[in-house]
């Protein structure tokens, strides 16, 4: 057998070689083999110590070492930036003076193998144990991804459950659980904040003339102008039928607050068309500002909100009263609070 039908067996039998001549220069590199070297200078005719270091048998730094270490386990490394791990054997070539073949089939990690210089069950001979290894690897990939795929759904599964669990599902605002929650860290932080408890005027003759339909057009509007007048920071949260709560977190003046009442005040005012009728409301709001380092517990602050909010509809609604304590007096000579909130729709 001639050198050319050699390398045409060994090129199928084990594509994972190299041919070295006398001086330790690669004559012929199998088609697996030549794929470490992508990227860089052909691997035919280089220095084979300028391509792997021989890691074990220690101190195998010549040819003439390569010719005293034949037929024994080699653990090599490569000398490029993957530093990719090998094994191999090293044998004479028949009929040769001096040339050597270096067999490193299934001598790569097939993870190393497919990562570093993606390599597939084409790279191997049929009956190397490496594609079955390949197999295995691909089932474990495709595994993993199903996992991760899941685990996304999952997740956004969650954070939507979540939302939901937070959200008024009319008006897409906050609910009253999401509003407690922010309360709660709020107080517990002792950060200044404003609490703004927003009831809408003549909202139940809305209903009653124009029907649940109508009203719920109205809620939508009354929520898209409280969500414009507002920062992304606040917490807007529908709290009952007609009810509102916003919280404010890090207001320092009271004339922002003023303003902020001001505007959603006269928004609201403007009437709101539905099917060719005229939805007239207004809003009523009481608001309670909380400064730094003030000892309120959440019922007590809501129930300022609600004096406050009671005070403005007294007034003759249409617009915001600040919390003060002589409100209570007021308030607590008129009707009381629990029948306030169950009167609250007119």
């Amino acid at each position: 057998m001639n050198a050319l039908e050699l390398t045409d067996v060994l090129d199928v039998l084990c594509p994972m070689h190299l041919i070295l001549d006398e001086t330790g220069h690669v004559l012929h590199a199998g088609p697996t083999a030549a794929k470490l070297g992508e990227g860089q200078r052909p691997l035919i005719g280089r220095f084979f110590f300028d391509l792997i270091d021989i890691i074990r048998p220690r101190q195998i730094t010549t040819t003439a070492n390569l010719r005293q270490i034949m037929g024994q386990k080699l653990h090599l490394v490569t000398k490029d930036a993957k530093r990719t791990t090998l094994k191999g054997i090293i044998v004479p070539l028949p009929g040769s003076k001096g040339r050597m073949i270096i067999n490193l089939s299934f001598g790569i990690s097939i993870i190393d193998g497919v990562h570093n210089y993606s390599l597939s069950n084409a790279d191997f001979a049929a009956t190397d144990l490496a594609i079955e290894m390949l197999y295995l690897v691909e089932a474990k990939t495709a595994a993993m991804e199903a996992s991760r795929s899941l685990n996304l759904r999952l997740q956004g599964a969650k954070i939507a459950a979540e939302e939901q669990a937070f959200t008024d599902t009319l008006t897409g605002l906050k609910n009253r659980r999401a509003m407690d929650m922010m309360l709660n860290r709020l107080l517990a932080t002792g950060e200044q904040f404003a609490v703004m408890h927003m009831d809408l005027d003549y909202f139940k003759e809305v209903n009653d003339t124009l029907g649940h339909a109508a009203g719920d057009h109205v809620l939508l509007k009354v929520a898209k102008v409280m969500v414009e007048e507002t920062r992304d920071s606040d917490c807007v949260a529908r709290v009952g039928g007609d009810e509102f709560i916003v919280i404010l977190p890090k207001v320092k003046d009271l004339s922002i607050l003023r303003s902020i009442g001001e505007r959603i005040i006269a928004e609201l005012e403007e009437p709101i068309p539905f099917e060719g009728k005229m939805c007239k409301i207004s809003a009523s709001i009481g608001t309670v500002w909380i400064e730094t380092g003030s000892v309120i517990d959440k019922e007590q602050l809501l129930s300022n909100a609600d004096v406050a909010l009671y005070a403005s509809k007294h007034a003759g609604r249409a617009q915001q009263t600040f919390y003060s304590p002589d409100l209570r007096q007021t308030s607590n000579a008129g009707v009381p609070e629990r029948g306030r909130r169950q009167g609250r729709t007119t």
